[in-house]
């Protein structure tokens, strides 16, 4: 019973953050903001309130595909918010923003999290093969190097967590001096915002929880082999 309600919840919680973020971008993406400016227009101006020229803005596909590329420059808005003029738009073109500043300024835990990147693919392509027949062959010593790749990957999903923060914090600073919201629009942008970090909380939970879980199997099998 205690597996089944464990395996309920690193599958629920993830879904449930998911469902809070589309829902609130949902209501908010139909608010229009009181400034009238699209997300692009929200982007360039705090782009170049910050002095930073050389970070482009372009649309992309998708619905919540928007994100910063670091290695091109480039934000990318889902079209929905590079042209629209919602608050939802207004608060995720920001949020990108916030990252690009942080590239501009080498903010540590986004110079950490990109360092990652490599290792945590590896961790992630490679570590539940061998945690899986390290399990079904009764092979401890296959699951502790599976959950040492594993391990790598957990410490990325834990270092995104300020980044994603930080960034959010930065994109409501940056709204409110723009002026491209006013003092009531503000809980509406911080909704937005605080239900898309929900999602990296979500997954670095699932993701510690899953490990501590390992960790326990793999110390229940190494004792039985005493």
């Amino acid at each position: 019973m205690g597996m089944l309600i464990y395996f309920i919840i690193i599958i629920l919680v993830p879904i449930l953050a998911s469902w809070k973020v589309r829902s609130a971008y949902k209501k908010y993406s139909k608010v229009h903001s009181s400034s009238n400016m699209t997300g692009a227009d929200v982007a360039r101006r705090i782009l170049n309130d910050n002095g930073i020229y050389d970070v482009t803005v372009e649309p992309v596909g998708g619905t919540l595909s928007d994100h910063y590329d670091p290695r091109a420059k480039v934000i990318r808005l889902s079209e929905d918010n590079y042209y629209g003029t919602s608050v939802a738009g207004a608060a995720v073109a920001a949020h990108e923003v916030g990252h690009a500043i942080q590239d501009h300024e080498s903010y540590a835990f986004l110079r950490l999290r990109h360092s990652l990147v490599p290792v945590a693919n590896i961790g992630s392509n490679f570590s539940w093969i061998l945690i899986f027949i390290g399990i079904i062959a009764g092979m401890s010593n296959l699951l502790l190097l599976g959950i040492v790749f594993m391990l790598a990957a957990v410490v990325f999903q834990i270092v995104t967590l300020p980044v994603e923060f930080d960034a959010s914090n930065r994109a409501m600073a940056q709204l409110v001096s723009s002026g491209v919201i006013r003092n009531d629009e503000e809980r509406r942008t911080r909704k937005v915002l605080n239900a898309a970090a929900l999602t990296y909380v979500a997954a670095a939970a699932v993701a510690v929880l899953e490990l501590v879980r390992l960790v326990l199997i793999y110390t229940g099998m190494s004792n039985s082999e005493e």
